[in-house]
């Protein structure tokens, strides 16, 4: 079982325009090549989490109040955890807990609720950051796409040094490189 961040970012290192659009990334030739990993990555997953602006992208790209099954078809039975000070729109049948709890404490739940599954991070990079920062972090798994925006939504806003990551894997799909790193924890100060 690990906390992994599993995300597509443009060769800047932005998730989003900073009006949070990504259709620059559905714009790339070989995107649906490059998606067709992420089937077998969710199968691994058992629960997942997300920042409301992740969230609210989802519920609004994907029209899922209006195609509500479209959210089974792609992540099933899974417990999701949605990070967010406001209220939001449930879709219904989604197994949806909407929290505005730190990190660590909601991480236990998390990872129970997870069972022999990962725990996917789905973003935005900020509140990765907080997993980040609550020693949370495993994995960053990134596919990175021949694009860039000059501003947005940043991958990972934190400082994270070369020490704590190690390159296992990379690998083509269509345009994108996708890059897997294990994340060390943050030595004791």
């Amino acid at each position: 079982m690990a906390t992994i961040y599993y995300t597509a970012t443009t060769l800047d290192g932005f998730l989003a325009t900073p009006d949070n659009s990504l259709d620059w990334l559905f714009e790339v030739p070989g995107a649906s090549e490059a998606e067709s990993s992420v089937g077998d990555f969710v199968a691994g997953v058992g629960a997942l989490a997300m920042g409301s602006t992740t969230y609210e992208w989802v519920l609004e790209h994907e029209q899922m109040m209006d195609h509500p099954e479209k959210w089974q078809e792609w992540y099933a039975e899974r417990p999701t955890w949605v990070f967010s000070h406001r209220d939001l729109p449930l879709i219904p049948g989604a197994d949806l807990r909407v929290t505005s709890d730190d990190v660590r404490s909601v991480h236990a739940d998390m990872v129970a609720a997870a069972g022999e599954g990962d725990v996917w991070l789905m973003g935005g990079g900020d509140l990765v950051g907080q997993f980040d920062d609550a020693g949370l972090l495993d994995r960053v798994m990134v596919s990175v796409a021949p694009v860039t925006l000059g501003a947005g939504a940043p991958l990972l806003p934190r400082d994270i040094r070369s020490d704590r990551l190690t390159l296992t894997a990379v690998k083509q799909a269509g345009q994108f490189a996708e890059l897997h790193y294990d994340v060390a924890s943050k030595p004791s100060t």
